[in-house]
């Protein structure tokens, strides 16, 4: 089990960008595969983007695909999320999950590690 807690998100114009970051807590989390999901009031968690352990696989949501960008930082044990181009359908609760489950799965229930989230607001 790892710990994880989002950062980075605020108030942006639609076209901007922001930059999330997920630190995570765990001696093992290196070996997890990590993903980002997002809530909008009124609505179901949804999947954004994920990464393998090693970094050598990625999914996106169609959404996302050509904006938004995961990374990780390893040796900060550290996730990311690069939003670019950003919309006003963008806004939510933006929340990092990490699991040692493969296929990357796109189902918030597959996935067990969670953080508390960090709101993402995009004006138009």
């Amino acid at each position: 089990q790892v710990q994880l807690v989002e950062s980075g998100g605020g108030l942006v114009q639609a076209g901007g960008s922001l930059r999330l970051s997920c630190a995570a807590s765990g001696h093992t989390f290196n070996y997890y595969n990590v993903a980002w999901f997002r809530q909008a009031p009124g609505k179901e968690r949804e999947f954004v983007a994920a990464m393998t352990w090693n970094g050598t696989s990625t999914l996106y949501t169609d959404s996302a695909k050509g904006r938004f960008t995961i990374s990780r930082d390893s040796a900060k044990n550290r996730v990311y999320l690069q939003m670019n181009s950003l919309k006003p359908e963008d806004t939510a609760v933006y929340y990092c999950a990490a699991d040692r489950v493969y296929p990357l799965p796109i189902l918030p229930t597959s996935w067990h590690d969670w953080g508390r989230g960090t709101q993402v607001a995009v004006s138009s």
